[in-house]
């Protein structure tokens, strides 16, 4: 059996690796200066994502399950801006303020992820910038080239 990795080249046009963004809708974009995802090459990174709708308005509040619905929503959405989606997806990291909360969101992601297969981490926090907030979400996703 080869254990040695397999590299791939980065797209790169003209010498230069390319990159492109995906514009977020949250109202504190603009304070943070980021953007939903970024491409560079192949990999796309969608930043943690929050239950909010393109107003900025909390979707499910106390609804664990409809806020993560809300999240992975939008990050499908931001996806296909850079040209890939759920499909493409590898890590999904859920950031909970209940961790009793987990099996909730684990059939909300099963559901999506389920031939997908990407890895996973779930781990507690604190809370976030808004208190209605239960959960934010991440993911990694790399596209075939």
């Amino acid at each position: 059996m080869n254990c040695s990795p397999q590299i791939r080249q980065p797209l790169y046009v003209n010498d230069i690796l390319t990159r492109s963004h995906a514009h977020s809708d949250s109202p504190f974009a603009p304070i943070f200066g980021f953007s939903r995802a970024v491409r560079v090459g192949n990999h796309i990174s969608v930043g943690g994502t929050a239950p909010i709708d393109a107003d900025g308005n909390t979707v499910g509040v106390g609804d664990v399950a409809e806020q993560a619905r809300q999240c992975f929503e939008t990050i499908s959405k931001s996806l296909e801006k850079v040209d890939a989606s759920l499909s493409d997806v590898v890590r999904t990291r859920i950031m909970l303020t209940d961790l009793t909360d987990w099996k909730a969101v684990a059939e909300v992601r099963g559901a999506l992820f389920r031939d997908v297969l990407p890895v996973d981490t779930v781990v507690k926090v604190s809370g976030f910038i808004n208190p209605e907030w239960l959960i934010e979400i991440e993911v990694d996703a790399i596209v075939d080239v």
